[in-house]
């Protein structure tokens, strides 16, 4: 080779890898679709392409050059890898991509252990009744509970709860709400009415009385719910003003306490259940409630339904992830927003599982088709049941491996990378937030949070 064509060798080795310092992945990318030996070219101090784009934080060069083929083994005159250089210049995310083993583009950003906060308690988790789901199939103890005096009622119609509003006021300045807990006699000529559909709760968790109790008595004072097809605040024949149908799910339910709240999510989404599946779904027949509420049996006889277990039969539950996509750098989370948000609020986001799907696959295909942006690692942090109608939000966080976002604008009209300090803004609720957060009773609120507390140190 003469010093002409050396000399030309070398400016495009220089050029190379000056472009891979400045992050142009367009022209890195041309370059070695033209000349692929420049992939592990060196230049002063054996420094590669690689090496130079990892000191300077350039994730996404880093990973095009490595899926080009550049070898992340190789070490400069001073003995360092890619790996070592993006370590010492404390870029986490890049570091854990040049690491080894499956998915270790995303290692130190999730954590090892402690995922989940012992002292948390999601809204709607609170387990208040003991649903002692053995008596749901013995008629006989339903119906002397449905006769006691002792029992509590809980009244819906059109899945809205009947409640009263008391006196004291929260922080918001929005009235106290409180579940109206009936007795039979106020709810007795509506549990007469054939198209009333009365479902069993559970027992209150407390020790039964003291008192001597005859063999019909237990002591256990049992909760059911029904739902009104018609308005029945006449029938109730309440001279208490207070008294009103809590319309709409949100954001009422969310001014329950939390113990009420547990109530609420158990007895309404079976109470949307009945609603939506009155006739058998197998044969299209007229069905029956059985188990206390927890099952509707088909009256047509010789129906598929009546053999084994069928889920047609039992009250559903719909799984639903909703994650919190962190940027690969560790400091920005992604959130998005629905058309049908209030204005300036972004969220997790989030989207039904599918039929034969993992959870992290679920997580992976909802984030890609919604926000566009491809997801890593997925790891699990809590669950809440979300009672509108009946699912069930599994909160995770995931690390991105890419960070372009292309919304969908169906599901999505936007959605952005924000910062820790703009989520702890948004958190704060300061004047200078560029966000609202969703209400704290939200899974979504918690998993940014979480997030904060996890990632404090980086």
């Amino acid at each position: 080779m003469t010093s002409v064509q050396m000399s030309a060798t070398d400016e495009l080795v220089q050029q190379f890898l000056d472009y891979a310092s400045r992050g142009d992945i367009e022209k890195v990318s041309a370059m070695i679709s033209h000349s692929s030996h420049l992939l592990n070219e060196t230049g002063n101090q054996g420094w590669t392409a690689l090496m130079l784009a990892a000191r300077n934080g350039h994730f996404d060069m880093v990973k095009t050059l490595l899926t080009k083929g550049c070898n992340k083994d190789l070490m400069n005159k001073s003995g360092q890898t890619a790996h070592d250089i993006a370590t010492f210049w404390g870029h986490r995310h890049i570091a854990s991509l040049l690491g080894s083993g499956k998915n270790s583009n995303c290692h130190g950003i999730l954590p090892t252990t402690g995922i989940m906060d012992e002292n948390h308690e999601n809204y709607f988790n609170r387990e208040y009744l003991d649903r002692l789901s053995e008596k749901r199939t013995d008629p006989e103890w339903l119906a002397t509970k449905q006769t006691s005096q002792e029992t509590v009622f809980l009244l819906f119609y059109n899945l809205d709860p009947l409640v009263t509003s008391g006196q004291e006021e929260l922080k918001n300045s929005q009235p106290k709400m409180k579940l109206c807990r009936l007795r039979r006699d106020c709810v007795d000529e509506l549990i007469k009415m054939n198209d009333t559909v009365v479902i069993f709760l559970g027992v209150e968790k407390k020790e039964p009385s003291i008192s001597v109790l005859s063999k019909e008595e237990d002591g256990l004072i049992a909760w059911f719910a029904l739902n009104a097809q018609s308005n029945p605040i006449e029938s109730l024949k309440s001279t208490d003003s207070n008294r009103f149908f809590l319309m709409g799910p949100m954001p009422g339910l969310l001014l329950l306490n939390e113990d009420e709240a547990g109530v609420i999510a158990q007895a309404r989404s079976v109470l949307a259940w009945h609603s939506r599946y009155s006739f058998c779904p197998t044969c299209g027949g007229q069905t029956k409630v059985d188990e206390g509420g927890y099952k509707r049996t088909c009256l047509t006889e010789g129906c598929r339904s009546l053999q084994g277990i069928h889920s047609t039969c039992y009250p559903r539950v719909d799984p639903v992830v909703i994650m919190l996509v962190i940027h690969p750098d560790g400091n920005k989370c992604l959130l998005g927003r629905k058309k049908s948000f209030p204005p300036g609020m972004f969220s997790c986001l989030a989207g039904f599982i599918e039929p034969g799907e993992t959870i992290e696959n679920a997580v992976r295909r909802e984030v890609l088709e919604e926000s566009g942006v491809t997801v890593g690692p997925v790891q699990y942090v809590s669950c809440q049941p979300w009672p509108m109608p009946s699912s069930l939000m599994i909160g995770c966080l995931s690390v991105a491996v890419s960070t372009d976002i292309k919304v969908d604008k169906n599901e999505i009209e936007e959605a952005h990378w924000f910062t820790r300090l703009q989520v702890i803004d948004a958190i704060a609720k300061n004047n200078q937030a560029v966000f609202t957060m969703p209400p704290k009773q939200a899974i979504a609120h918690y998993l940014v949070k979480h997030w904060i507390g996890i990632n404090s140190s980086l």
